[in-house]
């Protein structure tokens, strides 16, 4: 299961908002995903959507508004890359004043397509929480793929958008948002305008405000998994790169000590210089730190690797 349709299945499991918010959260879910027709000079509408189990929810805010039953359908011609979608439609007799009452028809009959928002479905901070709720149920796609084990990567990031073919509806959106400090993109995509959170933080307050609290937990679960994976390999790397550094001096120190018992013999050295070349040739991978501990002499990392350095620059004199 994506992570946004488990998302929207933690919201419809929630209780299903009354009154005003009820109708907010209709208009909000009309706008993101209905579709209006004329057939024969009469309108229909209906929402379009992949979760069946959207048509309970719904029809229990519309029954409570108005009454009335919504009608689900499934038809061929909404099977779109082998997903089923599912026609919510309103009843035809009452299809006209619906959508007045949502903002779609104005006083004069004529249908409003601008997909701007009627200031008066959300004048309140609750009615404009359902509207976000409902344009989420209505279009909010994902693609975080959550860890299922704390070893197993994941190269996703936290990226949430919405999509429509109205401007007016996602710029609407996005100061619904911004009102309660959730600050998305909006683009253009082809045909499509695209409203964008990519920030963890942000996708996380969104799923907050929507009530999609238990993708809310697990989303901060990802966080720290991720995190912990990152600073397990930062370690791994920085261990790696001393392993390397460490193998590289101590490949550097042998070689220039093999010149100077070729040339001149580990005899002709001062003691100091002939015991650290003696003490590297018997531990040939030990670092620095494990060299001190195995000798008999008190010295420091810096004087032996000073040592070292006097012995290297003997090494590549005798070459010269």
């Amino acid at each position: 299961m994506s992570f946004s349709r488990d998302a929207k299945l933690q919201i419809i499991a929630l209780e299903a908002p009354t009154d005003c918010c009820g109708l907010a959260l209709l208009c909000g879910l009309f706008h993101a995903s209905g579709e209006i027709e004329i057939k024969s000079g009469q309108k229909q509408a209906y929402i379009l959507t992949d979760i069946q189990e959207l048509y309970p929810y719904v029809n229990k805010i519309f029954h409570n508004l108005y009454g009335d039953f919504m009608e689900l359908e499934i038809e061929d011609d909404y099977k779109i890359n082998k997903t089923v979608y599912y026609r919510i439609s309103l009843p035809k007799e009452s299809t006209e004043k619906i959508l007045k009452d949502l903002g779609f028809i104005d006083n004069e009959g004529n249908i409003n397509l601008s997909g701007t928002i009627d200031e008066y479905i959300i004048k309140s901070d609750c009615c404009k929480k359902s509207f976000v709720k409902g344009a989420f149920l209505g279009s909010a796609t994902s693609s975080i793929r959550l860890s299922e084990e704390a070893n197993k990567k994941t190269n996703t990031g936290y990226h949430v958008e919405f999509t429509s073919h109205s401007h007016n509806f996602l710029q609407g959106l996005s100061e619904i948002l911004a009102g309660f400090n959730i600050f998305a993109k909006l683009v253009q995509r082809k045909n499509l305008y695209v409203l964008y959170l990519k920030e963890a933080s942000q996708v996380s307050d969104l799923l907050a405000l929507v009530g999609a609290y238990n993708s809310v937990l697990e989303l901060q679960n990802e966080l720290a998994v991720r995190e912990l994976r990152n600073k397990v390999n930062r370690q791994t790397n920085c261990l790696n790169a001393n392993i390397s550094k460490t193998v590289e001096a101590s490949l550097k120190q042998l070689n220039a000590i093999n010149t100077i018992e070729n040339t001149i013999g580990l005899d002709s050295l001062p003691a100091d210089l002939q015991e650290v070349a003696l003490l590297r040739l018997a531990n040939t991978e030990e670092s620095l730190d494990e060299l001190i501990s195995l000798s008999k002499i008190k010295l420091t990392k810096s004087g032996l690797n000073h040592r070292f350095r006097k012995l290297i620059k003997l090494a590549n004199e005798l070459e010269e």
